[in-house]
């Protein structure tokens, strides 16, 4: 579908829109006002008419896609049509003002709708780029597959644990209970691993960041170095082990949680911006009719 919509029908919607775009210039190059080209115009008012229905149409794609029986075309199609008339849509406005901007509700209006149309065309390249590159992260799985694999290796490395001293269990237990995955937007959209640990040095315990289980595994490696006995060098080196895997999980799980916030944060602009637009879409109008 990411690579489809943008062909959809043979591009039917890209040449609706280098139509419109292209009767718009014309009518602009034609018109022969008496006064300088703005919004007040004959042409203007019809360049406006234009634009607010486009507007408005467009806002509506968000209805659409959540009404699953409704037979008025196909949620690809009105994506389509979203994406292309859409870009159609900040031709037809600059036209509609003449190239006549000011500190004013009506400029506003036109910095909110190309802010729009901005945030629209970054949702779109990342929803051609993105999915193909959360498949390849996720090695073909999904992330319950990697989720339910990182559970295993948690319950794996609590058994181990259980036969060496406290210490031991602490780490393990600690580092599953501080495990730092996701959280808020801004922290996905990082990527940074933020685990903590509880490690003992000396007499005393100590919580020790852990990104990467690097702090875990540099303190297992100290303590087998020092150990003397064989088979609990061996234990830890299991644990060890384990901790590595832990570590080529959690490096496709914080990638995926990455992209995936990716996938979703335009729209925190996207939508608020939209509700904005067509707020001031409604002042604009108002005050077109009122005092012009």
């Amino acid at each position: 579908m990411h690579q489809s919509l943008l062909a959809f029908r043979k591009r039917r919607y890209l040449w609706l829109a280098l139509l419109i775009t292209g009767l718009c210039i014309a009518a602009y190059w034609i018109d022969d006002p008496q006064e300088p080209a703005n919004g007040g115009t004959v042409l203007g008012y019809t360049l406006g008419t234009v634009g607010a229905l486009l507007i408005i149409w467009l806002a509506c794609y968000g209805v659409r896609k959540r009404r699953y029986a409704s037979t008025l075309g196909t949620v690809q199609g009105w994506l389509s049509a979203h994406v292309y008339l859409g870009m159609a849509l900040l031709v037809v406005v600059l036209l509609h003002t003449g190239f006549q901007f000011g500190y004013n509700v009506h400029t506003l209006a036109f910095v909110l709708m190309a802010l729009v149309i901005a945030s629209g065309l970054f949702g779109v390249y990342v929803y051609m780029k993105y999915p193909k590159r959360l498949s390849e992260n996720r090695g073909g799985t999904n992330r319950s597959v990697l989720v339910d694999e990182l559970e295993d290796v948690d319950e794996r490395s609590r058994r181990i644990s259980r036969k060496l001293p406290e210490e031991f269990q602490e780490l393990v237990s600690s580092g599953i209970g501080r495990l730092q995955l996701g959280g808020s937007m801004w922290a996905r959209l990082r990527g940074r691993d933020q685990s903590k640990v509880l490690l003992k040095r000396g007499s005393e315990y100590s919580v020790i960041a852990n990104p990467g289980q690097e702090a875990a595994l540099d303190w297992l490696a100290d303590q087998q170095a020092k150990c003397r006995d064989p088979e609990t060098a061996a234990v830890i080196g299991e644990l060890s082990a384990l901790l590595r895997n832990k570590r080529q999980l959690l490096k496709p799980l914080t990638e995926d949680m990455r992209m995936q916030a990716l996938l979703e944060v335009w729209l925190y602009a996207h939508v608020p911006l939209t509700a904005g637009l067509l707020a001031t879409l409604l002042v604009h109008i108002l005050t077109v009719f009122i005092y012009w």
